[in-house]
């Protein structure tokens, strides 16, 4: 069976103060999506499928892609704003994309069989590549609704430097998602972890809470829900600049409504990313060890 790798690069970085999507991290100037690629066709993946933003388009297409073996299939879809539902029209205040949701929506032409989502500034691991390959060749289409996620310990997500935006899950006794909740503002204070809600009020979190690092796998279906959660959000939410629709939301719905069911599949692997430029050295540290220990050539492509 084929498996694509949707990779969510549209974000415009304002934290980070740039494109950190083509941000050089190895040793050979390797981004880190470049390792999710390498990770993923270890894992089995065949596809590969960029979500950017229009700014992004000239450079991929004539530069970025090029690094790539002529046998990779490498292609990329557009993320603009005013795709909107029929009636809609972006309000003149609106800069930002619409969310991940909008994001992956993107995509519904190009996709046709299971597929994993990752966002383009994280490193996920290889064994979380891994087990979602195996859980996605296990799939059908004949069965909607059948999806899962990687999910992380939170105590190995969070940000030294400010804030960070995560999905924090309920999972029962069989592995199962029974519900999540979307954190835009999880930082530390005073040594614990804590999400500031819409009244600016903290709340502490549980280190071992499972979290999402927006590593989902669905199948084709899955673009279905997020048009018509989609549309409903548009409704409510048009005149908001900053309003977006988050993946973990949909799944939330979904979820509850009683239309779909979530493996959560557990991993070993520690996650590291980039949401500030302070981020940076930590990471250009955690891949020169993994290359160090063999993990990784000196050059992925060379």
């Amino acid at each position: 069976m084929n498996t694509t790798l949707l990779i969510l690069a549209a974000g415009m970085g304002s934290r980070y103060g740039g494109m950190k999507q083509v941000d050089p991290f190895g040793p050979s100037g390797e981004t880190i999506t470049d390792y999710s690629i390498y990770d993923a066709i270890r894992a089995g993946f065949d596809r590969f499928v960029f979500v950017i933003s229009p700014k992004m388009e000239d450079e991929f297409r004539t530069e970025y892609v090029k690094k790539f073996p002529d046998r990779l299939k490498v292609e990329y879809v557009i993320q603009s704003i005013d795709h909107l539902p029929e009636g809609f029209t972006v309000p003149p205040d609106r800069l930002k994309p619409w969310g991940t949701a909008h994001a992956v929506l993107m995509a519904r032409e190009v996709i046709h069989e299971p597929f994993a989502v990752i966002n383009a500034d994280d490193f996920y691991g290889r064994t979380s590549y891994q087990i979602m390959h195996d859980f996605l060749i296990r799939t059908s289409d004949e069965v909607p609704g059948q999806y899962c996620m990687v999910g992380y310990e939170l105590r190995k997500t969070v940000s030294e430097h400010g804030s960070v935006a995560r999905g924090v899950c309920q999972v029962n006794d069989h592995g199962f998602l029974t519900g999540m909740v979307e954190r835009t503002r999880i930082f530390l204070h005073e040594g614990k972890i804590v999400f500031e809600d819409e009244d600016g009020i903290r709340h502490p979190l549980d280190p071992m809470d499972t979290v999402s690092m927006n590593l989902f796998g669905f199948t084709p279906d899955f673009f279905g829900h997020i048009d018509e959660n989609f549309r409903d959000f548009i409704q409510k939410n048009i005149s908001n600049p900053k309003a977006e629709l988050y993946i973990p939301y949909v799944v939330d719905n979904l979820i509850k409504e009683g239309e779909a069911r979530m493996s959560v599949l557990q991993t070993s692997e520690s996650w590291f990313g980039v949401t500030y430029q302070e981020d940076k050295p930590k990471v250009l540290m955690a891949i020169r060890e993994l290359v160090d220990q063999g993990l990784y050539p000196e050059s992925l492509w060379g």
